[in-house]
């Protein structure tokens, strides 16, 4: 016997779609039983339960979380654009200067910057298509979407760091004097305060929402606020006689980059094998394990799916326990779910008697 939560956003475009308005539960009937005669309280609560199966779930919070994860998918497409532009102009500033002073280190933490704002569009194309409702082909939805443009997020920075080596290379075999020394590094610092405030702004909006991609695009832009950082030093050690140290310390950034994409790589590839935090499976086992008439939790499984989380578990109730009652558990296991795990979007309570698997 198995009970479903489901909140996912994109049922809401199925308001009065036999698959969404037909609630479910296990002795063949709508809904929860009701006895005869219930009090006026009885019958309110009994509607309140219905307009929430209606919206695209089974908890009475449902329609709650329907507009949360609304709200969430809003804010976080929000920041995106945000970011996208602070980090275009930022960008831009740099490139001017770059025309001026032929500063091989301050073109390769430009790249990185526009690197970094263009890798906002696929996730804000990812953010789009997770609106979409589920179907018969993609069931979970569509919200895999912002794990392939993790993907893209990487092949980002490795083009960056590709493209800062070689001109940092370039520049050593064929040495140019720069120009306008001081420029550089005020460019240099231009470039880390506005990938400080892009980071902060993208890493606060991506907890909230339970955003990973939006997180570790936020790290991102705050390492590239460090390798701008590092472009002022080479613009120092130029004016103090250096002629090195400019294509040097844009060998140095590509290197950082190169730690960069190793963090990326690590982050992407974990959410494409449904890699969760594991304090996350242990509080929803706590959330489980505390409903009154679960003796044993068998399995428990979680797994992102684009900025929302899915859930599956496998309980052990009595044995002789009625359908009915063992409904009642499902739903209350889903329940203490939905309080302890709060990008939690859709939930599958299996009850399995005491002594079935042996």
């Amino acid at each position: 016997m198995s009970h479903r939560l489901n909140t996912d956003p994109s049922r809401v475009r199925e308001i009065g779609t036999p698959s969404a308005a037909g609630a479910h539960s296990d002795d063949g009937r709508s809904g929860h039983a009701h006895e005869h005669g219930e009090s006026a309280p009885g019958r309110w609560a009994r509607m309140r339960h219905a307009v929430s199966e209606l919206v695209g779930g089974h908890s009475h919070d449902s329609a709650d979380q329907v507009d949360s994860a609304l709200e969430a998918d809003a804010r976080g497409r929000r920041a995106l654009w945000i970011s996208l532009a602070a980090l275009g102009i930022t960008a831009v500033l740099q490139a001017v200067v770059v025309v001026f002073t032929a500063s091989v280190a301050l073109l390769g933490d430009t790249l990185h910057n526009v690197a970094d704002a263009v890798t906002a569009v696929p996730i804000l194309i990812a953010f789009w298509l997770a609106r979409r409702p589920a179907n018969d082909r993609f069931t979970y939805g569509y919200g895999r979407a912002e794990d392939l443009a993790g993907i893209f997020v990487v092949a980002m920075i490795a083009l960056s760091s590709v493209l800062a080596a070689w001109q940092a290379i370039n520049r050593l075999m064929n040495p140019r004097e720069m120009s306008y020394v001081w420029a550089v590094a005020a460019a240099g610092v231009i470039g880390f305060i506005g990938n400080e405030l892009v980071a902060r702004y993208r890493i606060r909006v991506g907890r909230q929402i339970g955003s990973a991609a939006l997180v570790a695009d936020g790290l991102h832009a705050r390492t590239d606020g460090y390798t701008s950082l590092a472009v002022v030093l080479g613009a120092i050690g130029v004016a103090v006689g250096l002629p090195w140290a400019d294509p040097v310390i844009g060998l140095v950034i590509a290197v950082v980059i190169l730690g960069v994409l190793r963090s990326a790589i690590k982050q992407v590839g974990a959410r494409l094998m449904d890699a969760v935090d594991p304090e996350l499976v242990r509080a929803a086992r706590e959330a489980v394990t505390t409903v009154e008439g679960v003796r044993e939790v068998r399995e428990l499984r979680l797994r992102w799916v684009g900025h929302t989380l899915r859930a599956e578990a496998d309980v052990v109730v009595a044995a002789q326990l009625p359908v009915r009652e063992g409904h009642d558990i499902a739903h209350h296991a889903e329940e203490h779910l939905l309080e302890r795990l709060p990008r939690l979007t859709s939930a599958v309570i299996h009850i399995s008697p005491a002594g079935a698997h042996v």
